[in-house]
């Protein structure tokens, strides 16, 4: 089973959550893409669902597929959200932003009931860090962000590059119109305080640490798909 076979297994699995006439989050990356084509496989045979993005690209696909969007304004309280990750720990705990989406990812789970993550059993860790942590900036003031962060992740010893996020020769820009930093810890033994050090820093809009966030993991293997609950 190659790493493709493997998302869409999770991505399978996960259908099994979503109940006619759910008010869905729907996530970005590849793993959510699985998943969106799927969905958009039973909204044809009948089945109704109202999807938020999480994404332009996401928004795209989903139009392209026929799945029925609103904007979060519209549905400011979902049922579920199901979305990716970059890194899994035992706990739940995630790191996202690989696709650039966190901050909208993070304000449509956290308007959720309940996140469901799907990825393939590549992303399930020991202990989060070895994927860089995205850290999403405001352009204005990059510098002084920039050492803040380096400051803060200090204190807590954690070292390594903080790149600044490229599109080619270009510096990439997230859909809310921010610059993302990919912070290369290589190792985050204490996620919470990490945390809170990001959102003490006034230039970070948002990080890819999702703390007590997801409450079930759909994790396919060469086996098949397992779940993981929440501790």
């Amino acid at each position: 089973m190659d790493a493709r076979e493997m998302k869409v297994k999770a991505a399978q699995a996960a259908l099994a959550y979503v109940e006619d006439g759910m008010r869905l989050g729907i996530g970005t990356g590849s793993t959510a893409d699985e998943f969106v084509r799927l969905l958009a496989e039973k909204v044809d045979g009948g089945f109704k669902v109202e999807g938020v993005p999480t994404s332009e690209r996401t928004a795209r696909l989903c139009v392209e597929l026929g799945i029925p969007l609103k904007s979060l304004d519209e549905l400011p309280e979902l049922d579920l959200t199901i979305d990716g990750a970059d890194e899994v720990d035992a706990n739940l705990t995630l790191i996202k932003g690989g696709g650039g989406a966190l901050l909208r990812e993070k304000i449509v789970a956290a308007a959720s009931a309940r996140m469901i993550v799907i990825a393939d059993e590549s992303k399930l860790v020991g202990m989060l860090g070895a994927y860089p942590l995205p850290i999403e900036v405001n352009p204005f003031g990059l510098a002084a962000t920039q050492i803040a962060i380096e400051k803060a992740a200090s204190r807590l010893g954690l070292s390594g590059a903080l790149n600044l996020r490229k599109s080619g020769a270009d510096i990439f820009m997230t859909d809310g119109g921010h610059y993302i930093l990919d912070a290369s810890f290589g190792r985050i033994p204490d996620a919470d305080a990490l945390s809170a050090e990001l959102n003490f820093i006034p230039g970070v809009v948002e990080h890819g640490l999702f703390i007590h966030m997801a409450s079930l993991a759909i994790i396919a293997g060469e086996a098949g798909a397992r779940t993981l609950e929440a501790k």
